[in-house]
């Protein structure tokens, strides 16, 4: 091990061990193709939250709360009350009264945040700093490095990202000049050839204490947690393969040797070293201030503030459904929060409708390829591989060539086009080479007249083209197709009872000019409609044979029952049916009683929501109030086209009995759940960690970038740059990759439209069923005894709740409550 040898009095094991546990502590980030919420504090779950909140802000300055100013206006409103903040003091077991709590809010707060080296940087003179000039650099160069579908020209990749970046480095004249160091070159040449030994340089160099060195790595990744964030989604899909990958270690390694280019080698007093040094023991030896903790309790009092408001509501139970005929129609939503509101008015318009809530990727484990492309992708949640690749088809084996050939021929001239349209100030020479026919088109979306855009899966064919294709799993045996059926009923519930008409919706959303488009389809189809996975269920289910199958273990659908798929727009609050034509006659009169009840549905959700998009005086034109939903789509200047899953704060898995009727604002991930036909618990265990963890994730992505946008969001949206053709964003023309939500998505301007709050889970199951899957499962024991989100469990009529921490179940007792 000769890299080892120049630093004999180095504990070089215990180094690079620090520098892969900080590795370790990064959480992906999804490209922009497939985006998905993810906590960008996953790998760090292994911790009690409190303890994670004081930690980033000690090494990243990181804050998991709001702003004073916004709590002081929640205490205002009366969102907050003295009790909640009593509560919250009692938690916390700190000596301090309620009304000091509110003092507090105008005491100053220390910053946090660990100093490296590149901070003691002198007056630069009207030229960049080092830390803005190196965030810079490391993110141009990993641009370049990383890219696979943007740029025309790329580095020579033979070698590993810290060598290439070493040697770009050392042949680059220009950035010496612009950071006041001519010798820069030969300072790069002297670092070490490979990334370990760069890491061991850096902490000999520099002097580094073994108990500095947790503290020194993690300080460095979040200075580049966007690309430390794109190297971690590189190894989860390695290891989702089961193979691995090192690019993280090589960016924390070229982040490491920039500390050594920055070192003039002086360690008197006044020294850059010495005043870093310095800097670095006050920091580590600071304790939180008073203010600090004052906010930790204010965000924990808004945290039990709503909950105050949820079980209130939970104890008022839902509406009872009269007995009566068979349901005219069943529909299957997925969890999203988006759902409620249209289940809720859906039954309401139509009380002899029933909604069921289940992940809108439906079960299948499934990769989708478009007919005639070489696009592979995911259809199911980020946690979980696909098993199976599906495709398009007509039916027609001859038809589908020819439809491939005319799919590439388009998609090709496309691509030629979109090449033409990005090179450097192409766009009014490619209007004088196109003809006015393209003028017209850039006027057609600046006045928004021009139709919106096709899904992706559709590119390149017309509108009949694309109703003659159906995604088919026939490759699949249909033994293979029969176990697939009934496993995904089963987990759905659906093995008796079966109503006339089965309606599977997955959702999608719809904009224009919004490279983070996908973070607003369905999060459980890994950033897509669920479109696919919903069509081809249903025709699954519709088969003769798999009935026949299905029928032989025990799960016996009625001949009189159809299972058709749709597709809930969440931007417009319109469904889509597919396959309306196969509708057995006798089922189309309910068919078409369903549809206007979706219809009139869709407009209630439309005027609740009108508000909150700055279209309330159009909340009472219900038909002007569509148009303009429309026209939103189709504004490629709209940066809010909708708010997603803004303000979500609540997962329930029970029987929609629970909720039905109930308005949970939007604001409640509704899975249904009947413990009684569970009988060993499988079911309960797949709700807990697949759909459980996914609302997490959600939960905590929406959460960190309205508490911390410059750390886990992605900044202004109107300054996003693409990277690498599908990587992700920078704000502006550089800086760190930027990862998280947009400000836009979670303020309106001037105000917020989600309030950043841990999960409340509530599950209707007795405690030895949650406890044997707290048990069995390490993710959902950390998530749920580290206080990453707040479990209870809610039996009775009466609806009692038990909540679960580390030290068992305590009867709640939340303040106020009155269930």
């Amino acid at each position: 091990m000769t890299a080892l040898q120049p630093y004999p009095n180095l504990e070089c094991e215990a180094v690079l061990e620090a520098a892969r546990s900080a590795c370790q502590r990064v959480a992906p980030a999804w490209p922009l193709d497939r985006s998905i919420a993810v906590n960008p504090l996953w790998e760090r779950r292994g911790q009690p939250w409190s303890v994670v909140a004081e930690q980033l802000w000690r090494r990243g300055g990181c804050r998991l709360t709001l702003e004073p100013e916004d709590y002081r206006q929640a205490w205002a409103a009366g969102r907050i009350a003295e009790r909640h903040l009593a509560a919250a003091l009692a938690e916390r077991g700190l000596d301090l009264s309620p009304a000091r709590l509110v003092a507090l809010l105008d005491g100053p707060d220390a910053p946090g945040g660990l100093p490296l080296l590149e901070d003691q940087d002198e007056d630069a003179g009207g030229q960049p700093r080092w830390p803005e000039l190196i965030v810079n650099q490391i993110g141009q160069f990993c641009a370049a490095w990383f890219d696979e579908a943007q740029a025309d020209w790329h580095p020579d990749r033979r070698a590993s990202l810290y060598g290439a970046w070493r040697d770009s480095l050392v042949h680059d004249r220009g950035l010496g000049i612009l950071c006041r160091l001519p010798d820069l070159s030969e300072r790069i040449r002297e670092l070490p050839d490979e990334p370990e030994a760069a890491l061991l340089r850096a902490t000999a160099q520099l002097g580094l204490a073994a108990e500095m060195l947790e503290d020194w790595f993690d300080a460095l990744l979040l200075r580049s947690l966007g690309w430390a964030s794109w190297c971690a989604y590189r190894r989860w899909q390695a290891r989702m393969a089961g193979a691995d990958d090192e690019t993280l270690l090589h960016l924390l390694a070229i982040r490491a040797a920039w500390e050594c280019v920055v070192d003039d080698g002086q360690r008197g007093p006044g020294s850059r070293w010495s005043r870093w040094t310095q800097a670095w023991q006050g920091a580590r030896a600071a304790v939180p201030s008073e203010a600090w903790q004052a906010l930790q309790c204010w965000q924990r009092a808004d945290e039990l503030a709503w909950q105050e408001q949820l079980f209130t509501r939970l104890a008022q139970g839902g509406a009872k459904v009269a007995d009566g005929p068979a349901p005219l129609a069943r529909l299957y939503f997925c969890i999203d929060v988006r759902s409620e509101r249209l289940r809720r008015c859906l039954e309401r318009v139509r009380p002899d409708i029933e909604t069921s809530g289940f992940a809108g990727f439906f079960g299948l484990p499934i990769a989708y390829q478009p007919l005639g492309t070489d696009a592979v992708w995911p259809q199911l949640p980020g946690l979980l591989a696909p098993q199976l690749t599906v495709a398009d088809s007509c039916g027609d084996p001859q038809r589908d060539r020819r439809l491939v050939r005319s799919r590439r021929q388009r998609l090709a001239r496309a691509d030629g086009w979109r090449l033409f349209q990005r090179l450097p100030a192409s766009a009014f020479s490619l209007v004088e080479s196109l003809g006015l026919g393209y003028a017209g088109a850039l006027l057609g979306k600046h006045f928004r007249l021009a139709p919106a855009a096709p899904g992706p899966h559709l590119a390149g064919l017309s509108a009949r083209q694309a109703r003659a294709l159906n995604p088919s799993l026939d490759a699949l045996p249909v033994e293979q197709r029969i176990d697939l059926a009934a496993r995904v009923l089963t987990v759905m519930g659906l093995t008796l009872d079966f109503p006339p008409l089965v309606v599977l919706l997955g959702h999608g959303s719809q904009s224009t000019n919004n490279p983070q488009a996908a973070g607003l389809d369905c999060g459980a189809c890994c950033g897509r409609s669920g479109e696919i996975n919903a069509r081809l269920l249903a025709a699954l289910l519709n088969e003769p044979e798999v009935r026949q199958g299905l029928g032989g273990r025990g799960i016996a659908i009625p001949a009189s029952c159809h299972f058709i798929a749709g597709l809930h727009n969440t931007l417009t609050d319109e469904v889509e049916l597919f396959g309306r034509e196969q509708v057995p006659a006798p089922l189309v009169p309910s068919l078409q009683d369903l549809e206007q009840a979706l219809a009139e549905a869709g407009a209630r959700v439309r005027c609740e929501r009108a508000p909150s998009l700055g279209l309330a005086h159009l909340a009472e034109a219900p038909e002007a109030l569509r148009r303009a939903l429309h026209r939103r789509a189709r504004d490629w200047s709209e940066t809010r086209p909708e708010w997603g899953l803004a303000n979500n704060a609540a997962f329930i898995a029970a029987p929609r009995a629970r909720t039905r009727g109930l308005d949970l604002d939007g604001r409640a991930f509704l899975h249904d759940y009947q413990w009684r036909r569970d009988g060993d618990g499988r079911v309960l265990e797949l709700i807990m960690t697949a759909p459980m963890v996914v609302a997490h994730w959600i939960n905590l992505q929406y959460f960190a970038s309205t508490t911390d946008n410059r750390h886990f969001g992605s900044g202004n949206k109107v300054l996003h740059n693409v990277v690498g053709g599908r990587i992700g964003v920078f704000e502006g023309n550089g800086g760190d990759l930027r990862i998280g939500l947009a400000q836009q998505s979670v303020h309106d301007g001037q105000r917020w439209m989600h309030t950043p709050l841990r999960l409340v889970v509530v599950i209707e199951a007795p405690r030895a069923m949650i406890d044997a899957v707290i048990e069995r499962s390490a993710v959902v024991r950390d998530l749920v005894d580290n206080q990453w989100l707040h479990l209870f469990r809610l039996e009775g009529e009466s609806a009692r709740l038990e909540r679960r921490s580390a030290a068992g179940w305590q009867p709640h007792a939340d303040p106020g409550w009155r269930g």
